[in-house]
């Protein structure tokens, strides 16, 4: 458990450790290598956890104690089941950390023992981008021991490896062009290291990609100009560097060697205003590091200020470089001490382990019956919610019973309706007629002013039967209307409610809206939400008015509610499962619900459906 444990640490690790000197996919194809040729044990899991945590510490902090404390475990870890490139990457690493410590010696060391290590592998991707790492190492080193031939040659290896690593990222090749530039500069190679460094800054995507590396690389080109006392194109070279850096980190590491670069330069040209101002801010950034650029910083000013300022700053200058001095002696004996310390930490472990088991065994208990209880409190609001909809489609189900027996009961006035009717055309009008037709057949042939008369009488009875017919064919017509089944059944609702919570409404309604081509789905949500508004109503509003409004827009049936009622802040207002429901619905049927309230005022409830 322990392992798994520490090997999930290492994978969370894996992921931000890695920058520009290492190779995501070539770790984990090493890692899965040595797994699949069965020496995937404890150890190599152990192993690999600690190598990661160092790489960590050294990359992500300061805390090089810790890192040299896990690269010693990840050591020999690898060393006990002779994984060479594990014991390579170590020592790598550890290398490293010596080198900025200016322990350069046990760095040289280091480098050349994981070399020779290398160099007994299948020359892979992985190990030979390994080994352009270790070269590089060598030529810093060697470069801060100004041993520059040796220093050169191990840059031009490094370079050398790397142009042929197919899908490399260059940035890593510009990094071992930017170190030979440096060291063709130190040596006073000036038109060799300008061809280094423009090798670079020729990449016209270079500045986009990567903003910071491309300033440092700028610096270093101009500040090379300078030695070889080219001044045309300075300090213009100088400040693009430090707008670069300053748009990225103002206090970044880059600009510290950027102002002291151009306070060097204004120093040069007898400009001490320029000078000191860029000479203090390079002293201003690099005293939150406290090392070299700060000792550099403080001879610069020693060197542009004058009488008394020089000689404090000459002063300060002397005591920081003793200062440092000592840290460098007091730190070459870490990794020795270290070891020692760790292997007495170890014989501590064994007990604490112990310890731990137990506290794991509980916390696993633990956890178990947390997931338990988790499941069943998490089976029973399932539960809950099943229920609910279930009460849920039951009241559907008695809304929809609801529409069918009051179509029902209208389907059946609409007959009774048609029955009187053709009673009434039957017995009444028809039976006119027929009379009236015999009476004008008696009078056809008689001219008689009687008849005439009697004629006339007969010509307004028809008029007064045309009457009744018109009268008949209005009522067949006006009755009833398509789809009044529905909008019946709203008004009830509407009726019963306001009724019961002592409201008065307004209820209009678009005739134009043909509720037959609604579904029955759609119908009951609308019901259903209307009834939930008018409780919150009653429940938080204290209206005495309601206003329901239906219209037909586009295809879309648009519900308005609004009351007087005292309003609220939309914003802050709760989610309740009132409204949880109306969403619910109005997502069912593809709607939107809007709501917007003024306090003291009221609110109005905005409800939008397609008809199909």
């Amino acid at each position: 458990m322990k392992y798994i444990l520490i090997s999930l640490i290492c994978i969370f690790s894996f992921g931000i450790v890695f920058s520009q000197e290492e190779n995501v996919k070539a770790k984990v194809d090493s890692i899965k290598f040595n797994i699949l040729n069965s020496k995937a044990t404890d150890s190599l899991l152990l192993a690999n956890s600690h190598y990661y945590v160092a790489e960590w510490y050294r990359k992500a902090t300061t805390e090089t104690d810790s890192a040299n404390y896990h690269y010693y475990k990840a050591e020999k870890g690898y060393r006990q089941i002779n994984n060479k490139f594990g014991i390579a990457s170590t020592l790598y690493g550890i290398a490293s950390i010596q080198r900025d410590e200016k322990d350069y010696t046990a760095s040289e060391v280091n480098s050349i023992e994981a070399i020779s290590l290398l160099e007994q592998l299948e020359q892979t991707y992985s190990v030979k981008e390994l080994k352009s790492f270790l070269y590089n190492n060598l030529g810093i080193v060697f470069n801060e021991l100004e041993q520059y031939d040796e220093s050169i040659k191990y840059h031009k290896e490094a370079l050398s490896i790397k142009r042929n690593l197919k899908g490399i990222d260059k940035i890593k090749i510009y990094n071992s062009l930017n170190n030979l530039g440096y060291v063709y500069k130190n040596i006073g190679e000036y038109e060799l290291a300008l061809e280094y460094f423009n090798e670079i800054l020729k990449d016209e995507n270079f500045n986009s990609e990567n903003p910071d590396y491309y300033a440092s690389t700028l610096n270093n080109y101009a500040h090379t100009l300078y030695l070889s006392n080219n001044f045309e194109q300075l300090p213009d070279l100088y400040l693009k560097a430090l707008e670069i850096t300053n748009s990225i980190n103002p206090n970044g590491y880059n600009s510290i060697i950027i102002n002291q670069n151009l306070a060097q330069y204004y120093n040069k040209l007898n400009n001490k205003e320029l000078a000191k101002k860029y000479g203090y801010r390079a002293k201003e950034i690099s005293q939150k590091y406290h090392n070299d650029d700060l000792l550099k910083s403080l001879k610069l000013l020693s060197e542009i200020e004058e009488g008394n300022e020089s000689a404090e700053f000459l002063k300060s200058y002397i005591s920081l470089s003793d200062s440092l001095q000592k840290v460098e002696r007091a730190t070459r004996n870490k990794f020795a001490r270290i070891r020692f310390e760790t292997d007495k930490i170890e014989q501590e472990n064994i007990q604490i382990a112990k310890e731990r088991k137990w506290f794991l065994i509980i916390s696993v208990v633990v956890i178990i019956a947390s997931f338990l209880l988790y499941v069943v409190f998490y089976q029973r609001n399932k539960n809950k919610e099943l229920r609910f909809i279930q009460k849920q489609q039951e009241t559907n189900e008695e809304i929809y019973n609801l529409m069918l027996s009051q179509n029902e009961s209208i389907e059946e006035a609409r007959a009774q309706e048609k029955r009187r009717i053709s009673e009434e055309l039957h017995d009444g009008v028809l039976g006119r007629l027929f009379g009236t037709r015999l009476s004008l057949d008696s009078l056809n042939m008689n001219n008689s002013v009687e008849a005439v008369k009697t004629r006339s009488q007969y010509i307004d009875e028809l008029k007064a039967i045309e009457q009744d017919i018109r009268k008949v064919s209005h009522d067949l017509n006006t009755d009833f209307v398509a789809g009044s089944g529905f909008r019946d059944i709203i008004k009830s609702l509407v009726e019963t409610q306001t009724l019961a919570y002592n409201l008065s409404f307004n209820l209009q309604h678009d005739d134009s809206i043909n509720w037959d081509d609604v579904s029955n789905k759609t119908k009951i949500h609308i019901y259903r939400i209307i009834q939930e508004v008018l409780h919150n109503i009653y429940k938080h509003a204290q209206a005495t008015e309601v206003k329901i409004s239906f219209k037909l827009k586009n295809n879309v049936i648009c519900l308005t509610l609004t009351d007087n009622g005292s309003g609220f802040d939309v914003n802050k207002a709760k989610s309740g499962i009132g409204l949880k429901n109306m969403n619910s619905r109005i997502n069912e049927i593809s709607g939107t619900l809007t709501i917007s309230s003024q306090k003291s005022i009221g609110t109005t409830v905005v409800i939008e459906a397609p008809i199909s």
